[in-house]
């Protein structure tokens, strides 16, 4: 895509070469990751180890203000004098004529929004992972006497490990003596607490109150105090309310109500939050696989995991959760409908229906990108810069290899991670994952079973040899798309799986059960769509990937060739579903 190649002569501010003379150590700007507020972020190699960091760059053009310097010279003050496994690693900071320049630890794996946008809801397994290492951070923090202020989705960062780092220090500040409250009116509208609305004086209880937020968030699909207006949003803040639905396990609604109380005094310290039976109640996960940032992890292992005591439904448990579905409002209750049963592993299709409802969203979606930029001609031919970009929306599995055996047996491919499936001729799906060892087999009806390459019912015994042909095949003749970002060697790991697929004249399109679907052309460019993340990757022949939200495509317009493409995704995408 020739127009799309011009995106990177942008950042003319920011040299390809960084000198920190401070300590003398050169560094090598890399990709770019995104950008917040005032910063752009990059990836940033340092010249003898090769080892990247995240370069976060400030322009001095942006520091006029006494008010503003003040800011950043205290987020750095604060955060380089900090040093623990829950925080993102402060390295040094140096400054040249035109920017001031961070050296942080680079988290690979993005932020938790980015987690939540593609998943929504995920497991109190995950959950009690992520709000635990929060708790460590935000401990470390307090007994510092720092408070964080703006703990929210997108400053909590995951590493290639999988360990949450708390982030972005902005707003943090220090309690200079015992019982000082701060005054400033500062943080996120779904995050905020109501003291700090309220201009009452705030201090690590605020903190606290975000946890809470976070931890709904996670575990109901949106923020508590979420509307269409920030009026009405801080209006339910400062009324304290919010829904639990009666999905949630009495453990972890009792946490979260705990949390979510209006008087800050009434809110536990994060000590006394590591006591409540959400987390003292269970084994906290040593590790969770990546591919849980797409894909909710196996039922059947949690199930094993889980005690018997943290997964009583709601309304079997008596004391400050009531037996229902929860309505509060300064600790009211009021019955709430009841949402999908989170035993149940999301997104699940159970038919081609089920599945066609979401291409039908994204076709929607796109159409109304389409047909806004056509109305715009201006924007239907642009020269796509690099901050049009947003690489955190990259898809996270895509299939790197296919094979089409139709004609005889099904359809091959092998995923990013160099796991290999097959959608047999029969509507039914083997996959083995990438560790060689662990086997999905999912039936017609979209049903899952667990095996292993060793051990498997002896009527599957032809699939498995199929399976194995398939991927031997891959292996030796066929050139993989684009570099691997997931490494699963994990039992309790679920990856997607090819839901449906068919050819046209000029691409191959194949729907993967995450909800991505994936066009390979016959040019050799292949773009990915992700409804739920709300952006398109393309790759192209030599393996770069450029990712655009459809809200910049719709700010800033499009280049002609992917306008192109996007247009015949867009015709082509119900196909494989006409007549459900």
């Amino acid at each position: 895509m020739s127009t799309a190649r011009k995106i990177e002569s942008t950042a003319d501010d920011i040299p390809l070469e960084l000198y920190d003379a401070s300590t003398k150590t050169r560094y090598q700007r890399n990709r770019y990751f995104g950008k917040g507020g005032f910063a752009k972020c990059y990836e940033i190699i340092e010249a003898n180890s090769q080892k990247p960091f995240a370069g976060k760059v400030v322009s001095k053009k942006l520091m006029v203000k006494d008010s503003q310097k003040e800011k950043m010279t205290q987020e750095i003050s604060i955060h380089r004098s900090l040093s623990h496994k829950n925080i993102v690693q402060f390295y040094s900071f140096f400054d040249d004529k035109v920017n001031i320049y961070i050296v942080l630890e680079l988290c690979q794996r993005r932020s938790m929004m980015e987690l939540h946008k593609r998943r929504k809801t995920i497991t109190d397994f995950e959950c009690r992972y992520y709000i635990y290492q929060i708790l460590q951070g935000l401990k470390y923090l307090h007994d510092l006497k720092i408070i964080h202020r703006d703990i929210k989705l997108g400053n909590l960062f995951l590493n290639e490990e999988m360990t949450v780092k708390i982030g972005d220090f902005g707003l943090a500040t220090r309690i200079e003596y015992d019982g000082e409250r701060k005054e400033t009116i500062c943080g996120t509208p779904n995050y905020i607490a109501p003291e700090i609305l309220n201009r009452k004086g705030h201090s690590y209880e605020a903190d606290i109150w975000s946890v809470g937020c976070v931890m709904y968030t996670l575990l109901v699909g949106r923020p508590p105090f979420e509307t269409k207006t920030l009026k009405e949003t801080y209006s339910k803040i400062r009324k304290c309310e919010y829904k639990i639905p009666n999905v949630l396990r009495a453990t972890a609604a009792d946490m979260i109500v705990a949390m979510l109380q209006p008087h800050p005094s009434r809110r536990p310290s994060v000590n006394k939050l590591f006591t409540f039976e959400f987390l003292a109640g269970s084994s906290i996960p040593v590790s969770l696989p990546t591919s849980c940032l797409t894909m909710p992890p196996r039922a059947d292992q949690l199930e094993y995991i889980d005690r018997l005591g943290n997964r009583k439904p709601l309304a079997m448990v008596n004391g400050i959760v009531p037996p229902t579905g929860l309505h509060i409002k300064q600790g009211t209750a009021h019955k709430d409908s009841p949402k999908k049963d989170q035993g149940k592993m999301s997104p699940s299709y159970p038919n081609d229906k089920a599945y066609y409802r979401d291409v039908q969203n994204l076709q929607r979606d796109l159409r109304i990108v389409i047909n806004d930029l056509d109305s715009k001609p201006g924007k239907a031919n642009v020269v796509m810069t690099l901050e049009n970009q947003d690489p955190a929306s990259q898809p996270l599995f895509w299939v790197s290899k296919w094979v089409d055996y139709s004609d005889k047996y099904g359809f091959g491919y092998q995923l990013c991670d160099e796991g290999v499936g097959v959608l047999f001729n029969d509507a039914t799906k083997l996959i083995v994952l990438s560790n060689g060892i662990n086997v999905h087999f999912i039936d017609r009806n979209g049903h899952e079973e667990y095996m292993t390459m060793d051990t498997f019912p002896s009527e599957i015994d032809k699939k498995i040899r199929l399976l194995t042909y398939f991927k031997r095949y891959m292996s030796e003749h066929l050139v993989k798309t684009g570099a691997s970002n997931v490494t699963e060697l994990d039992t309790i790991s679920r990856v997607p799986h090819l839901h449906a697929w068919f050819r046209t004249n000029c691409a191959v399109i194949m729907y993967l059960t995450n909800g991505t679907v994936q066009l390979n052309f016959s040019d050799h460019i292949k773009i990915i769509l992700c409804p739920l993340m709300q952006a398109v990757t393309v790759i192209e022949p030599d393996k770069n990937f450029r990712t655009y939200t459809f809200a910049t495509l719709l700010e800033h317009g499009c280049a002609s060739d992917l306008m192109e493409k996007l247009r015949y995704a867009c015709d082509r995408l119900g196909t494989c579903f006409e007549g459900q």
